[in-house]
């Protein structure tokens, strides 16, 4: 195979590559190196090494073959905190984040706050690390999945409790002051899933296999039991699901029911709160 880093190469004329977009150029480029982006500028004259050519060479290659730059460089910051990332899970997405800020603002002082199908702990990790005084519980099917998760909450300072569980399997009779989930939301079939980074991300942490709403209704139903009275359910969900996620809710019987745009403008949260 024809190297894709010329003998020769220098920091400078790798960056001015238009093989890939030039964000994930540059980051390849710093992960295959070592460097620091203030250091792709002060060594722009440096002439790479065989092996590091032939390392660079080897990520541009998977990248080109569409893998992730999340999965080729192992990690992706979420919330201003570093992640580590293997396949087994989905790869932190900022409007995620959003979850993040309506959980934060409804979660009480030294509060309980289960997050449902963790995956890399995100979420999990984000509300434990920024409001310590919270008891942070998050579960997943996964054993890979929370072997990942355990990871990126001790090497981010977070406590949190992890459980091995299909939904509220393993919480028994527990009650929470908040509930927060990203689940599979996409449905069977959908195009998405056979195009870009979906490709390569978890099947089983992307789509029900269904209608792309049957984890949000088992959430919905389960959720009240588990529940303060008064305590908000926040669930992210598809860009075209807000109005079915705010029937399900409404029909169970929440009230202040009601979604949240991300920043693209899109109703990516949907929540309501509980009277039981």
């Amino acid at each position: 195979m024809t190297s894709l880093v010329p003998p020769g190469a220098t920091v400078a004329s790798l960056q001015r590559q238009a093989l890939l977009d030039p964000v994930d150029n540059r980051i390849l480029l710093c992960h295959a190196l070592n460097l620091s982006r203030t250091a792709l500028i002060t060594q722009s004259d440096r002439v790479l090494t065989a092996d590091e050519a032939a390392r660079l060479s080897a990520l541009l290659q998977r990248r080109l073959d569409g893998e992730p730059v999340a999965y080729i460089i192992g990690r992706r910051e979420f919330y201003g905190l570093d992640f580590d990332l293997t396949p087994a899970v989905l790869i932190p997405r900022p409007e995620t984040e959003l979850l993040v800020e309506l959980a934060l603002e409804r979660l009480p002082p030294r509060g309980r706050v289960l997050d449902m199908g963790t995956g890399s702990g995100a979420i999990a990790v984000a509300l434990a690390h920024t409001r310590p005084d919270a008891t942070v519980t998050a579960l997943d099917v996964s054993p890979d999945a929370l072997a990942v998760a355990r990871r990126n909450a001790s090497s981010n300072d977070a406590t949190v409790r992890f459980l091995h569980s299909d939904w509220f399997g393993a919480t028994a009779d527990e009650t929470f002051d908040l509930i927060v989930s990203n689940p599979p939301y996409i449905a069977d079939g959908d195009r998405h899933l056979a195009e870009g980074d979906l490709r390569f991300e978890p099947a089983g942490a992307l789509t029900d296999y269904a209608d792309g709403l049957s984890a949000l209704r088992r959430i919905v139903a389960g959720a009240p039991a588990h529940l303060e009275r008064g305590a908000w359910l926040l669930m992210e969900h598809g860009y075209d699901q807000s109005d079915a996620v705010q029937e399900l809710l409404t029909a169970h019987g929440y009230t202040d029911v009601q979604s949240w745009h991300d920043l693209a403008g899109i109703a990516r949260v949907t929540g309501g709160r509980t009277l039981r």
